[in-house]
């Protein structure tokens, strides 16, 4: 199954309490349907010291729905949908549904 959002995309968020908020997917959880987004949905972590590693509080970005995000568009700057076409060499490429520009 191709996935219309993979690592590296920039992405707005359209739900939730981090509405508008835009940035790069750092990676996608398949499994769970999820995505994490640079500078979104930060949460903070209490962690026991351990060996060599330092303990405290850290700050870093929980996981969103993928449903809650939607791709922008490279060419108008805004949220697009994302579809599929075959080339004349065979590959299968995403494209953006607003300005049809691939987006691979």
């Amino acid at each position: 199954m191709a996935r219309k959002i993979k690592k590296g995309d920039e992405v707005i968020v359209l739900r939730g309490n981090h509405r508008g908020a835009r940035g790069e997917v750092l990676s996608v959880l398949t499994d769970k349907e999820r995505v994490i987004v640079k500078g979104v949905n930060i949460v903070k972590r209490h962690t026991k010291p351990r060996g060599t590693q330092q303990g405290g509080i850290f700050e870093k970005e929980g996981s969103i729905a993928i449903s809650n995000v939607m791709l922008i568009d490279p060419e108008t700057e805004r949220a697009t949908r994302v579809g599929f076409k075959v080339q004349d060499d065979g590959r299968k490429v995403r494209i953006a549904q607003k300005s049809g520009k691939t987006l691979d």
